[in-house]
């Protein structure tokens, strides 16, 4: 069963942090210096906050898929948006290791679609390193001037 993601960019980690787990009578699952994760079950929501990114606010929107069946699905119904495709296959961002792709939907608001392969220990959103960090991971950076390759794929950042 897939999973709704949010994104949101915050000023102060540690009051979002205990703002949320009020809100979601839930501690986050992750936490990170600079990012944390709640996956909750009701709803079915995979919701993030970090400091990393542009001002405050909705970063990105996406689904969690939970097999390659469920991303397979999301990316037919990407391509049939009639939205430009970014397809990112493996990648390492957000402390995972995930399989997606991105669109950009009318209004320029960054959809994700991904499935999370395994946990990964790495700097948030700098596997690789990047020219600018307005281009790191994870979301818009992406979808607006990450160079993407003859395939699809973006290159000079993680996601």
């Amino acid at each position: 069963m897939k999973r709704f993601h949010v994104h949101l960019h915050v000023d102060d980690l540690t009051k979002s942090i205990a703002f949320y787990s009020n809100l979601f009578a839930s501690p986050p699952a992750r936490v990170e210096a600079d990012y944390a994760k709640w996956m909750l079950d009701d709803p079915r929501v995979n919701f993030a906050i970090s400091t990393v990114g542009h001002g405050k606010g909705v970063d990105h929107l996406g689904i969690q898929a939970e097999d390659e069946a469920e991303l397979a699905e999301l990316k037919t119904r990407g391509l049939a948006a009639d939205r430009t495709l970014l397809d990112e296959g493996e990648t390492v961002c957000c402390y995972a290791r995930s399989e997606k792709h991105w669109v950009t939907d009318p209004q320029g608001i960054a959809w994700e679609h991904f499935q999370t392969l395994d946990n990964a220990v790495t700097v948030y959103g700098q596997q690789k390193p990047v020219a600018k960090p307005e281009t790191a991971c994870c979301g818009t950076g992406a979808i607006r001037g990450i160079p993407v390759n003859a395939t699809g794929k973006a290159t000079g950042a993680c996601c």
